[in-house]
């Protein structure tokens, strides 16, 4: 099945939730990483600078910890650039663990794909996620020497630092941002031969 394309970035509290989503809708899904939320202040503001050019959808668990991400996010957002969705609260555990967590929940991970997709139905669409215009491609990043080359990690974070944004992104986290801070042309235009 194709994946579904979703009108906004989707905020997530950790990596399986990220992979989860992912598999199903096509958008940029961002990770909190948790409870370390409180503590980065690189994804912090990396957040506060996706909110500039979009609207995000926050999706967090349904236990006691999503619901403090949720809040500590709702604190650093503008409220009219954060869209709440929840997932039911449903007993059970994840595949990939041996035992439920302590609130015995269903985290975003483990939710059926089915409810997830009709969670999102209000923001799908059939506009591509990205700009109308060509997206930035892990190839334009290898040609302006942030990937895959001798430095590109160094060359990656100060790019990063400048805009504002994390100076620690991996390079598909760093495409996923450039996507919606930047058309392609306004990008290469502005950072093509500083890169």
């Amino acid at each position: 099945m194709d994946k579904l394309r979703v009108r906004y970035p989707v905020i997530v509290e950790g990596k399986y939730d990220k992979i989860a989503l992912s598999a199903i809708f096509d958008t940029p899904v961002f990770s909190t990483g948790g409870f370390s939320v409180f503590n980065s202040e690189g994804t912090r503001a990396l957040l506060r600078r996706l909110a500039e050019k979009s609207p995000l959808i926050l999706l967090t668990d349904s236990d006691g910890g999503g619901r403090q991400i949720r809040s500590f996010l709702s604190e650093i957002l503008p409220p009219d650039k954060v869209i709440h969705l929840y997932i039911p609260q449903l007993p059970g555990k994840e595949k990939r663990k041996a035992k439920p967590g302590k609130a015995g929940l269903l985290g975003v991970e483990g939710m059926d794909p089915v409810l997830l997709r009709r969670l999102f139905a209000p923001f799908l669409t059939d506009a591509p996620a990205r700009p109308a215009s060509p997206p930035l491609t892990k190839t334009d990043l290898f040609s302006l020497g942030l990937s895959g080359k001798a430095g590109s990690a160094e060359k990656r974070a100060a790019l990063a630092v400048s805009l504002g944004l994390p100076g620690d992104l991996p390079a598909n986290a760093l495409l996923d941002a450039l996507n919606i801070l930047f058309s392609r042309d306004e990008f290469l235009s502005r950072y093509g031969e500083k890169s």
